[in-house]
């Protein structure tokens, strides 16, 4: 069963691994930062109050950054996907937020696929020179349809 609740300044490990994780596995992705760096980011997300945490069967498995609409990050532990997680994250945020705005790499196909599924339309594509990576990336909007 999935629980969402407000990270902690404990859960900055985890958070952080999470990320050295996916930047690991994905092959396109340079390796700008150590873990000790992701941890240290991690905390300074959770400190903000940006992080929401999703928990799987007691262990943090997946985690959500956002600060006034922007969501900085979402992003769950390998093991952990496929099981609706980043659903759950993303549908918390969308309830909490009358509208969100992300940025994602052109070569994470992944995500632009999820984001797209859960009602998120692209707003612009750049070259990638205004981002610590320097990739290819795109802006992605969602906003809550007038009830």
């Amino acid at each position: 069963m999935i629980q969402l609740r407000e990270a902690r300044s404990t859960d900055a490990g985890k958070v952080g691994a999470i990320l050295t994780e996916f930047a690991q596995e994905a092959d396109w992705m340079p390796k700008l930062h150590t873990g000790a760096e992701d941890v240290a980011y991690a905390g300074v997300m959770i400190e903000r109050g940006w992080v929401s945490i999703a928990m799987l069967d007691g262990e943090v498995a997946g985690f959500a950054a956002c600060d006034a609409g922007a969501l900085d990050a979402l992003y769950v532990a390998a093991k952990a996907r496929g099981k609706g997680l980043g659903s759950t994250l993303l549908q918390h945020l969308q309830g909490a937020n009358p509208a969100l705005t992300l940025w994602t790499f052109q070569a994470n196909l992944r995500a632009q696929t999820f984001y797209e599924k859960h009602g998120f339309t692209e707003q612009e594509r750049t070259n990638g020179a205004r981002n610590d990576e320097g990739l290819p990336d795109i802006r992605f909007h969602w906003r809550r349809e007038a009830e």
